[in-house]
């Protein structure tokens, strides 16, 4: 099992930049498809970005693309989402998400997702 921990959330104006962090611990997350997920208030949980185990594959969500940029370090056990441009309807949770690999990768559905973080929080004042 592997537990997951987010950190650098807060509140930024928008054009402005942030760095999420996601700390694992329990297992290397190079066992694991690691991605990020967000949900606004009243909103379903939205696919954000994704990584394969050891960084070869990315994916990201029309709506942040160009603007955000996923990486992983497997020796420190720790997952980065970069967001730039950041715009209001960017403000949401954001879920750091581990996959066990599989062979169809179906990246985007969270229901695909073993294990989850707790959230951080993201607001992106106009």
């Amino acid at each position: 099992q592997v537990q997951l921990v987010e950190s650098g959330g807060g509140l930024v104006q928008a054009g402005g930049s942030l760095r999420l962090s996601c700390a694992a611990s329990g297992r290397t997350i190079s066992n694991y498809n690691m991605g990020w997920f967000r949900q606004a208030s009243g909103k379903e949980r939205e696919f954000v970005a994704a990584i394969s185990r050891f960084g070869g594959t990315i994916y990201y969500a029309d709506s942040v693309k160009v603007r955000f940029t996923i990486s992983r370090d497997n020796v420190k056990n720790t997952v980065f989402l970069q967001m730039n441009s950041l715009k209001p309807e960017d403000t949401a949770v954001y879920y750091c998400a581990a996959a066990v690999p599989r062979l169809r990768w179906d990246y985007s559905d969270p229901r695909g997702v073993n294990y989850w973080g707790e959230g951080a929080l993201v607001t992106v004042s106009s």
